[in-house]
C-alpha cells in the first residue's frame, strides 16, 4: 500500500485554473476599489462648489485688472472710439524737396455734442449655484445683514442678486461694504 503524506495537497489541472481564475478575480475586485477610494478622497479634499464671481477672484491679478477696465469701456458708450472722425482727420499735404516746412498750428476739430444715451444700471450678484437651499442661504444671510436681496432663476441655475440697482460706481461702493460683511459680490448688468 502507498503511503499518503496528510500535509500534501494534490493538484490537479482543474484545481489550477480554479486557484489562478480566483486570484485574477481578487486582483480586479481590489483594483476597482482602490480607483473608487481614491476618487472619493479626492473629491472631499476639491473645495465647495463656486459661484460664478469667484471664479474672477481666483484669476491673477493683471487678468482681473484687464476684465474690469473691459467691463468699465463697455459701460461707458462715448469712451468708444469714433471711426467717422478717424476717417475725416485732415491729411497734410507732403512739403516739396528742398523746400522749409511750414509751421501753421493744426485747427482743433470742433466738439459734437453727444446724445445722452440710457445710463447702463447695474446690481450685485453674491452667489450663482444650481442648488436652490444654497441660493435661499445665501440671500438669507445677505438680507440678515442688511442687503435686501433676491433669487433670480437662469435656466437650472439660481442667482441671489441684491435688490438694489443704480450706476456701477454706486454699485462698486456698495460691493466693497459687501465685501467687508464676509460676502464676494460682483457686479452685472441689469436687464
Amino acid at each position: 500500500m502507498a503511503f499518503r503524506d496528510p500535509h500534501a495537497i494534490l493538484l490537479n489541472r482543474s484545481s489550477i485554473l480554479v486557484v489562478t481564475g480566483v486570484g485574477v478575480g481578487l486582483l480586479t475586485l481590489s483594483y476597482v476599489l482602490g480607483v473608487q477610494v481614491g476618487k472619493q478622497s479626492a473629491a472631499l479634499q476639491r473645495p465647495a462648489s463656486k459661484g460664478s464671481g469667484e471664479e474672477l477672484k481666483a484669476l491673477p491679478a493683471p487678468i482681473l485688472d484687464q476684465l474690469n477696465a473691459l467691463d468699465g469701456m463697455e459701460a461707458d458708450p462715448a469712451s468708444k472710439p469714433d471711426p467717422q472722425k478717424e476717417a475725416k482727420a485732415p491729411v497734410k499735404p507732403a512739403a516739396a524737396p528742398g523746400s522749409k516746412p511750414e509751421s501753421r498750428p493744426e485747427p482743433k476739430p470742433m466738439p459734437t455734442a453727444v446724445a445722452p444715451g440710457p445710463v447702463a444700471r447695474w446690481t450685485l450678484q453674491l452667489v450663482s449655484t444650481p442648488d436652490r437651499t444654497e441660493a435661499d442661504r445665501v440671500a438669507g444671510k445677505a438680507k440678515a445683514a442688511g442687503y435686501p436681496s433676491q433669487v433670480v432663476k437662469d435656466g437650472s441655475i439660481y442667482k441671489v442678486r441684491w435688490s438694489h440697482a443704480g450706476a456701477k460706481a454706486e454699485v462698486d461702493v456698495a460691493a466693497t461694504k459687501m465685501k467687508a460683511a464676509g460676502f464676494k459680490p460682483f457686479a452685472v448688468p441689469v436687464e
